[in-house]
């Protein structure tokens, strides 16, 4: 490649990995969502940007963080974050009248609450969004292949697996 080093397209080379392997966690996860719970894909994902949302203040402290990060315990819902509507629909690129509608019809069903500060995933959820012990599992063998599927493409992955 004239004018590029080898550096450069080894870099870029990871980049390609990195992609492709990240792509594949991102879907299988999204499959096993699927396969568990019976709810359509953008409820899904409307579902799991709030929970991430709510959990950003948890993910940021490393003392809640290992304090919640044990399958006996849950977050409860006064330490959530809440999220408003605007919000997801910006991160989601999503039409806000459909974040709104889908929303209200997901507070029906007892998965989303508003607070003061916006939505949440209540903690009591007869779902267990936010607390299924079987998808954390799954999830966990998913990271853990991920992990091992950069380091056989030469990628170096700090703490290993």
């Amino acid at each position: 490649m004239a004018g590029k080093s080898k550096d450069d397209k080894n870099a870029a080379d990871r980049i390609r990995s990195i992609s492709r392997h990240s792509l594949a966690y991102m879907l299988c996860a999204m499959s096993e969502m699927l396969r568990f719970y019976d709810f359509d894909l953008i409820d899904l994902l409307i579902i799991h940007a709030v929970l991430n949302a709510n959990v950003i203040p948890v993910m940021k402290d490393p003392d809640l963080d290992r304090r919640f990060g044990s399958v006996e315990t849950v977050e409860p819902d006064a330490i959530k974050q809440g999220v408003s509507r605007a919000a997801l629909s910006r991160f989601l690129a999503m039409p806000i009248e459909t974040v709104r509608r889908r929303a209200n019809a997901l507070k029906k069903k007892g998965v989303l609450r508003d607070t003061n500060g916006g939505l949440i995933v209540t903690e009591a959820n007869q779902f267990k969004f936010g607390n299924n012990h079987v998808l954390q599992n799954v999830n966990v063998l998913l990271v853990r292949k991920f992990l091992r599927d950069m380091m056989e493409a030469g990628i170096d992955v700090p703490g290993g697996i």
